[in-house]
C-alpha cells in the first residue's frame, strides 16, 4: 500500500497537501479518499494528527448538504450514552459490518454479471410463474434443477420412493 497523502492544518483552517505542493479543500480530500487514496492530516504548528477530527468534518460537510447523516434517535443515543460505548462500537463492529457490506455487495454484483452472462431470458418464464409454478419451482428449473415429481392434482408429491424401488419391482412378503 503506498504512503499516504500527508495533509498539513493549518490556524485558518486551511488544508496543505506536501505531495502535490497545493491547497485543499475538504471535497478535494473526499475525493482523493473515494480514489483509494489513504490521507494523515497533521497540525501544522503542533504536528499532532489530526485525522480522525478532519475526516469527521468531511462526513459532517456531506451531510449538511444532504441534511442528513444518522436518524435522529441514533443521534440521541449517541449524546446520551457518549464517547466511550461510541468507540468501542465504531472501533470494533462498525468498520467490519462496512467490510463485510461491501464484500457481499462485490460477490452479489459478480454473481448477478455471470448469470446474465449466461444470457438467461428471464420474461419467457415469467408466464410459468404467473400460471400457479411457483416461483422457487420456476426459477431452480432456470438453473437446471427438476421439478419435484407431481400427483395426480399438480401439487409436488412429498412421498419419494427410496433409489431402487419403483413400481416395476415385485411385491416383497413380509
Amino acid at each position: 500500500m503506498p504512503d499516504p497523502i500527508v495533509l498539513k492544518k493549518y490556524s485558518n483552517r486551511r488544508l496543505y497537501d506536501t505531495r502535490n505542493s497545493r491547497y485543499v479543500t475538504l471535497e478535494d480530500v473526499s475525493a482523493m479518499i473515494r480514489a483509494g487514496e489513504q490521507v494523515r492530516i497533521q497540525d501544522a504548528t503542533s504536528g499532532e494528527d489530526v485525522t480522525a477530527f478532519i475526516l469527521t468534518q468531511v462526513i459532517l460537510e456531506a451531510a449538511k448538504r444532504r441534511n442528513n447523516l444518522l436518524p435522529v434517535p441514533v443521534l440521541h443515543l449517541i449524546i446520551q450514552f457518549g464517547d466511550n460505548l461510541l468507540g468501542d462500537f465504531f472501533e470494533k463492529y462498525l468498520e467490519k459490518t462496512i467490510q463485510n457490506y461491501i464484500a457481499t455487495r462485490k460477490a452479489f454484483d459478480h454473481q448477478f454479471d455471470k448469470w446474465l452472462d449466461l444470457g438467461v431470458d428471464m420474461s419467457r418464464r415469467m408466464p410459468e410463474v404467473m400460471s400457479g409454478v411457483s416461483s422457487v419451482e420456476a426459477m431452480l428449473e432456470i438453473f437446471g434443477v427438476p421439478r419435484p415429481p407431481t400427483t395426480g392434482n399438480n401439487t409436488p408429491s412429498t412421498h419419494l420412493e427410496p433409489p431402487g424401488k419403483g413400481e416395476s419391482d415385485p411385491p416383497t412378503n413380509r
